[in-house]
């Protein structure tokens, strides 16, 4: 009841139509409060809009987020535009607030955001089925394509070095010969499966420090939650959650979304064996994403693309491994060896594609041709 009341309290700060009827939490995020906030216009039409107590713990520099998220959604509004396209639909709105700011530092301090409520659609928490697969390809690939000419080295860095797979690494190798609670030699088999591929760990940063990709707008978090769906022609509509819109490669994006939509069972899933990468997922991910992107991306980086599901895949679970022997600091763990379970799962993934890696090429270079012939 007490954080409603900083809600309402935080919505006259804002820029809004009609009068204020009343707000309640909404979704089911873990890392921000979000509300849904009631208008009564005088048409008698009720209006939303979303309501979000941004996390400040996680995002330290709430000025240098705001301003990635301004500066990518008017972008994103625009080319929607040009196109034919409806940007209140098909793009987050920022509303200001009365002051003319991106945002609300309310009197405890609490940093509040607002944007338009985007009516008559509804998002898909865990993908069923390869259909799931293919228009969340389309929607990060538009996603991508709609972002191609913004300046990606204006972006804040929200969080450093997030998807830099060597200094994860090296952050691994801290944790191992630290080893504070005496947990190493728990995890032999997983430390060894890491130390395996350590000559892959800088497979994409070295080609960006080489020239050879170039900085673009990464998502980094490319999960089938994070996409709209319209409700009326059932396809994705609109990418949401831009707190981790950052300068990075667009195989951080394609790689975790294949990460996190090909796994056929639980991130934490204790059986190993029912932990498969789902093939055809990759292939109907792949074919949405390059009929949006195929022209987009150089030859170079579409030849990445199989290996940045493998890197970011590999990454998260050495992730989960570093926090396992650190004692579980960062991710949320429900028992002992939770964070090891679900760096297990990471590395079963991993396993599957490498005895799957000519077909994942084969997949890539045909969809690519067909691509380009249409």
């Amino acid at each position: 009841m007490k954080e409603n009341l900083e809600a309402i309290k935080a919505l006259s700060a804002f820029e809004t139509e009609g009068e204020s009827v009343g707000v309640q939490p909404y979704g089911n995020g873990h890392i921000n409060d979000t509300y849904a906030a009631y208008y009564q216009l005088e048409s008698g039409e009720c209006r939303r809009y979303l309501l979000q107590r941004i996390n400040d713990r996680i995002f330290t520099n709430v000025n240098g987020l705001m301003k990635n998220i301004a500066g990518v959604t008017a972008y994103l509004a625009d080319k929607i535009l040009e196109s034919g396209g409806n940007p209140e639909r098909e793009a987050l709105s920022l509303i200001l607030t009365k002051k003319n700011g991106l945002y609300h530092t309310d009197e405890q301090g609490n940093c509040w955001r607002m944007y338009r409520f985007i009516e008559d659609t509804f998002s898909v928490q865990i993908v069923e089925k390869a259909e799931d697969m293919y228009y969340s390809g389309i929607s990060f690939g538009k996603f991508q394509k709609l972002l191609a000419g913004y300046p990606a080295e204006s972006l804040y860095e929200v969080i450093k070095d997030f998807h830099n797979t060597p200094r994860r690494y090296l952050a691994f190798k801290s944790a191992q010969e630290q080893d504070i609670l005496k947990r190493a030699g728990l995890a032999v088999k997983e430390i060894c499966f890491v130390e395996e591929r350590v000559k892959e760990m800088d497979a994409l940063t070295s080609l960006l420090a080489d020239g050879v990709f170039k900085l673009r707008v990464s998502h980094n978090d490319t999960k089938i939650n994070n996409i709209l769906f319209d409700k009326t022609t059932k396809k994705g509509l609109c990418v949401i959650d831009l707190d981790t819109v950052m300068p990075g490669l667009y195989h951080y994006d394609f790689g975790d979304a294949i990460r996190s939509g090909a796994n056929s069972a639980a991130e934490d899933e204790r059986d190993i064996s029912k932990v498969e990468f789902r093939l055809d997922f990759f292939e109907a991910f792949t074919r949405g994403y390059l009929e949006q992107v195929n022209t987009v991306l150089s030859d170079e980086e579409k030849n990445m693309l199989p290996m940045s599901a493998k890197i970011m895949t590999l990454e998260c679970g050495i992730r989960f491994l570093t926090d396992y022997l650190v004692g579980d600091t960062y991710f949320k763990t429900h028992h002992e060896n939770h964070n090891l379970e679900r760096a297990r799962t990471q590395f079963k993934l991993v396993a599957d594609m490498e005895n799957c890696w000519t077909q994942m090429q084969d997949i890539v270079q045909n969809l690519a041709a067909t691509a380009a012939g249409k």
